[in-house]
């Protein structure tokens, strides 16, 4: 299990910056271990309670609120991350577990039970959470992302496009996996990630991009024929 405490703040950017600012943040900063190259692919399978339960939250503006996800990458096929993200204000704590992929699969199926093995707090609060609220899949978000970390107090910075999803497909682990637009692929959401404070050079390259902060998040974007969602 991992947990991580920290702010977030996301922002949206046109294609242009995204190329000139990774160029440089190349010079400054150093890459996470996936992004060799252009970067990978992150898949997210969201849930949610039957009733949308944390999809209203966030879109009603509730300081307490969270969600649970269940994440793939490109680079490492074999297995998946449960996350659960609880946000109060600008502050979020991140935790996860590893799993397998059979167990991610019969998340996906809805046997939530499988947690119970674990018998850890974690996986004994989702499991709890999960089944209490009769939670399901609800959407799966996929796009291509670009980060980077600076070494003195691990802030990172990532850059997410061509985000694509789907509300009637949920097997992330599909080679066959058919998904739409959900953000003008001529736009980048930039986030910045850390705990504590930005060191000076960083914040001052934050001052002088352009951009416009974003108030919905992926999950939001991704239920857009559900909930007739328009960004």
């Amino acid at each position: 299990m991992n947990e991580v405490y920290r702010v977030e703040k996301k922002y949206i950017i046109e294609q242009r910056q995204y190329y000139e600012l990774s160029h440089y943040l190349d010079k400054m900063m150093i890459r996470d271990q996936n992004s060799q190259g252009e970067g990978y692919t992150i898949r997210s399978l969201y849930f949610d309670s039957i009733d949308d339960r944390d999809f209203h939250e966030k879109e009603d503006g509730i300081e307490v609120r969270r969600k649970i996800r269940l994440r793939t990458y490109e680079t490492s096929p074999d297995f998946g991350l449960l996350e659960m993200k609880k946000k109060q204000g600008e502050r979020q704590k991140k935790s996860s577990m590893r799993l397998p992929v059979e167990d991610c699969k019969k998340l996906i199926s809805g046997d939530f039970g499988v947690l119970l093995k674990y018998q850890t707090p974690f996986a004994l609060e989702c499991y709890s959470i999960m089944s209490m609220h009769a939670y399901r899949p609800k959407s799966v978000v996929t796009y291509e992302r670009k980060a980077f970390l600076a070494k003195e107090n691990k802030i990172r910075i990532t850059f997410d496009h061509h985000i694509r999803g789907t509300e009637s497909n949920y097997d992330i682990f599909s080679e066959r996996f058919n998904e739409n637009p959900i953000l003008d692929p001529y736009l980048v959401i930039l986030e910045v990630k850390y705990n504590g404070f930005l060191l000076g050079y960083i914040k001052d390259f934050l001052d002088g991009v352009e951009k416009q902060e974003l108030s919905v998040g992926k999950y939001s974007l991704s239920r857009v024929v559900s909930k007739h969602y328009l960004f």
